[in-house]
């Protein structure tokens, strides 16, 4: 198994655990508000923040499964856009890209 395959398959293990302790928050919270008009805004506060790290770590796992499935079909390495070959660099810094930054930059 390539490096870079294990840090993914890492990342998503990771990324799925982060979503269902959001959801378990999430869940958790569906009660009532604080009777307290302060500690209702907290609350609320609390929620869009969790509510945005949880879309974010959606977005990012979709981003994972989608370059896994590219590495299973020997495509990994490769620009989806243009074909070239990813900068090794890029894809130690972000594993689940599947474009070379030229074409990042350009989308």
């Amino acid at each position: 198994m390539s490096d870079r395959k294990q840090t993914l398959e890492t990342l998503r293990d990771e990324l799925i655990d982060r979503l269902e302790r959001y959801q378990a928050h999430q869940e958790q919270r569906d009660g009532p508000l604080d009777k307290d008009m302060e500690d209702q805004s907290i609350e609320v506060e609390n929620d869009e923040v969790v509510e945005a790290l949880h879309r974010e770590a959606e977005t990012e796992l979709r981003q994972v499964l989608h370059a896994l499935a590219r590495l299973d079909a020997g495509e990994g390495d490769a620009c989806e856009r243009c074909g070239e070959a990813i900068d090794p660099r890029r894809l130690s810094a972000l594993p689940y890209t599947t474009l070379c930054r030229d074409c990042a930059e350009a989308h």
